[in-house]
């Protein structure tokens, strides 16, 4: 969760509110100033690995061929894991690798030398966010408070991919309770998993929360992730990353078993390289149930196959609307931006400046809504997973008497001011919640879709990573996707080029349930630019006399 918090605090606040960060390590380059004359060098652990940038598609019909068994393209992950994430570059990426993967990989390839073959993830190893419950694994939201919860059974999602063939690889780290601690944060940390770091410039922020998904699929770590997302946290970290990020409409990805902030606004969705890969894994999470009453309404709207709507011609006769009120915050971002629609012109699209007339306007209703839901869901999923600490009251309390290790950094005000809310039947919640909604969604980015007859609206996603800073938090300058958030509508960030190596996303957003649209308009910009670069895992950011 990122930009919500971002705009409902003054600005010098909203800066340090990126998704949060763990026991805070420094890089040991932190202080090192590059010159023009000298550029860092790659870490020679991150060096040659012989599925790093394969896709999903090639994974697999390599599997069909023969030539590769499940159980081996498991294990060269968990080797590349040691190599990357625990030693070498050192990432924080992964927080828990799951020790049954291998397990998994095997029943998956005696599966297939049987005849069967469950589909496009058959045997694909991927990635999940720690806050989603996933068998035999702990689901800490990064916090010490949850080190040793073991949830009974699988989320929703993760049953999903289990039954698409996927083999569930380990978990990510994140920004500790998914950014909605403190603001003062810094993304990527949690007491728990460390601080996770850019694999494109370590001493750079992953942004968050979902901080440990981007790095580890930006590092090929793994296949895929599955990143979670309040307000930023999987269209920030993937733009940061050089991602691909699908942020779902809410309700299109049952919730059902992950650590909550809000109902209004919370989904899971697709981190990967591509827009092919990630619409494989969004096809195999979709769907209704029944522990989770908002995906009812995905019924006749979800498709189980979103990689039949890549198209590379998906963007001409379309009608893109530009929205010029989400630029201005970084010039880089807009540089490429202005790149990104002469290459929309180009491949056919129509190109016009649009407005949200209530911009901004529901900054105040979101984190009412944001503080009242938390605390109702948090306790909910506490209560109902067996936690030992079971209420936000307690997990205050917690934190308080393991603050050395919890709090060494920054506070948990957010969890403070929560736990002082009332209930969810209170006129206050309400009329936030009616509020946020409305004039983000239906008088916002839906009304500005609808009058001006767009097939989708674009920005930036943000700007390039910032410094870490575990003193001041998250130097956190701007982005383009806060409407969609707030709305519960989707949104889909592409590579659109670099600044200095620091990679930046384009946001695609639209009405809800256009994920089909989305997908097709994110997949014609991204066969035209190519923009996507893989990391070099350096020290620090190449800062010559020219911009990358």
């Amino acid at each position: 969760m990122r930009s919500l918090l971002l705009k409902a605090l003054p600005l010098a606040t909203l800066l340090a509110l990126l998704p949060a960060c763990q026991r805070f390590e420094a890089p040991a380059t932190a202080n090192a100033k590059p010159t023009a004359a000298k550029k860092p060098e790659a870490k020679p652990a991150a060096g040659k690995f012989a599925f790093a940038e394969v896709g999903i598609d090639e994974l697999q019909a390599r599997m069909g061929r023969g030539e590769l068994t499940s159980h081996a393209l498991t294990q060269a992950y968990l080797d590349r894991i040691a190599a990357i994430d625990d030693a070498g570059p050192r990432l924080n990426a992964v927080i828990q690798t799951n020790p049954d993967a291998l397990k998994e990989a095997d029943a998956r390839d005696a599966e297939r030398k049987a005849g069967r073959v469950r589909g496009p993830l058959h045997g694909v190893p991927v990635l999940l966010k720690d806050n989603i419950d996933a068998t035999p694994m702990v689901n800490s939201a990064g916090s010490l408070a949850l080190a040793s919860h073991h949830p009974r059974t699988d989320a929703f999602l993760v049953a999903r991919l289990r039954d698409a063939g996927a083999v569930i690889l380990g978990k990510t780290n994140l920004s500790e309770w998914a950014n909605f601690r403190s603001s003062r944060s810094s993304s990527g940390w949690s007491a728990r998993g460390g601080q996770t770091r850019n694999p494109y410039a370590l001493d750079r922020s992953p942004c968050g929360s979902s901080s440990g998904s981007g790095s580890a699929i930006a590092a090929s770590l793994a296949a895929a992730s599955i990143g979670t997302e309040t307000d930023g946290s999987i269209i920030c970290p993937s733009s940061v990353a050089g991602l691909v990020g699908i942020k779902p409409t809410v309700g299109l990805v049952s919730r059902n078993g992950i650590i909550p902030i809000s109902h209004s606004q919370d989904t899971a969705g697709p981190m990967a390289r591509t827009v092919a890969d990630a619409a494989i894994l969004l096809s195999a999470i979709v769907g209704p149930n029944e522990g989770d009453p908002a995906t009812a309404e995905s019924t006749g709207r979800a498709i189980f196959d979103y990689h039949a709507r890549l198209n590379r011609d998906g963007l001409r006769g379309a009608r893109i609307g530009v929205l010029r009120k989400g630029m201005g915050f970084h010039p880089g971002a807009d540089a490429a931006m202005e790149r990104s629609l002469e290459a929309m012109r180009q491949a056919g699209a129509e190109i016009v400046d649009v407005e949200l007339a209530t911009s901004g306007q529901w900054n105040d209703a979101e984190m009412d809504v944001l503080l009242y839901e938390f605390k109702h869901g948090l306790n909910a999923y506490l209560s109902r997973s067996g936690a030992t600490v079971n209420s936000l009251e307690a997990l205050i309390e917690f934190n308080r008497r393991n603050d050395k290790t919890e709090m060494p950094f920054f506070a948990q005000e957010l969890f403070e001011r929560a736990q002082a809310k009332g209930s969810l039947d209170e006129i206050a919640y309400i009329d936030a919640r009616s509020k946020a909604r409305r004039l983000a969604g239906a008088e916002g980015i839906e009304a500005t879709i609808a009058t001006s007859k767009l097939d989708a609206i674009v920005a930036p996603a943000t700007a390039p990573a910032w410094l870490i800073d575990p003193v001041n938090g998250d130097h956190f300058l701007g982005e383009g996707y806060g409407a969609a958030a707030v709305a519960g509508t989707p949104s889909v960030t592409v590579p659109m080029g670099d600044y200095f190596g620091l990679p930046m996303g384009i946001v695609f957003m639209g009405p809800a349930w256009s994920e089909p649209r989305l997908i097709e308009l994110a997949y014609a910009f991204e066969q035209k630019t190519h923009a996507r670069k893989p990391p070099k895992f350096l020290a620090t950011a190449p800062l010559g006399p020219t911009k990358g």
